[in-house]
């Protein structure tokens, strides 16, 4: 069964989805196979692996928001350039909600809807949206594990403890198997006193493992105006060779199920 991993931080700005589509290809790279779920209405990694969320028919808020159109969700997946597949995202999800408000055991849609393709896949990414919303809490519901990106900035420690709190709830009520995977610091420049201060102060204040930095880069911004990750773009990058490290962090920290 696939390793289900939320990428999670109510902030916006830390790189979640450049976490996510980055790590996705790297491991595609050693030949994992990976689905990349987009869960923000932004479809910022829809957008990012080379899809316009505006041309798409069907979403994965077809299967989130309306069960009993059952249609598969293997149906709903697309494959990208970059070796992923994708779940893809659209404004439509903007409304899951409201529209998960009033439904039992709204927590588990998207853990009962991945269910389907668990097995198809090594690597399960949710790429969440920046908020604490039904849709994030469903993804920590789906969740092996969560890992969350942190700008090496003092005000993006701002919130993460509400997160955690969020976190502890989730393993409390709707999955006791929920683990903390770690920190991947982000946007990081060791060139700076302060950007050394934040990193070094992640583990002992968050008492977390803290992942290998990944290094500030223009490349980043580039990317996905290609429709296609780093490793692609400029693949033998500083920025590259970051993920390709996090891939391999994350395999000997997020234990196969």
């Amino acid at each position: 069964m696939a390793r289900i991993v939320a990428v999670a931080n109510q902030k916006g700005g830390v790189a979640k989805t450049t976490t996510v589509v980055n790590v996705a290809a790297a491991l595609e790279e050693v030949g994992q196979r990976v689905l990349i779920v987009d869960l923000d209405a932004q479809a910022c990694a829809t957008f990012s692996v080379g899809l316009d969320p505006e041309d798409l028919e069907r979403t994965g808020a077809t299967a989130f928001l309306d069960p009993e159109a059952r249609i598969p969700i293997a149906d709903l997946i697309t494959t990208t350039d970059d070796g992923p597949d994708l779940l893809p995202a659209a404004i439509d999800l903007a409304g899951a909600d409201r529209a998960l408000a009033a439904i039992a055991g709204r927590e588990y849609v998207v853990r009962d809807a991945l269910t389907a393709v668990q097995d198809s896949y090594d690597w399960i990414l949710l790429d969440c949206s920046p908020s604490l919303g039904i849709i994030t809490i469903n993804a920590l519901t789906a969740a092996d594990a969560v890992v969350i990106p942190l700008q090496c900035e003092t005000l993006s420690h701002r919130g993460v403890g509400q997160l955690m709190e969020t976190i502890a709830d989730v393993q409390r009520l709707t999955n006791p198997r929920l683990q903390v995977a770690g920190v991947v610091p982000t946007l990081f420049d060791g060139r700076t006193v302060h950007a050394r201060a934040v990193l070094a102060d992640l583990g002992p204040r968050y008492g977390v493992r803290v992942f290998s930095p990944i290094s500030r880069s223009i490349r980043f911004a580039e990317a996905p105006a290609a429709g296609r990750s780093i490793l692609a773009t400029a693949g033998s990058s500083r920025g590259a060779q970051d993920y390709r490290t996090l891939a391999r962090e994350w395999t000997d920290a997020i234990p196969t199920v």
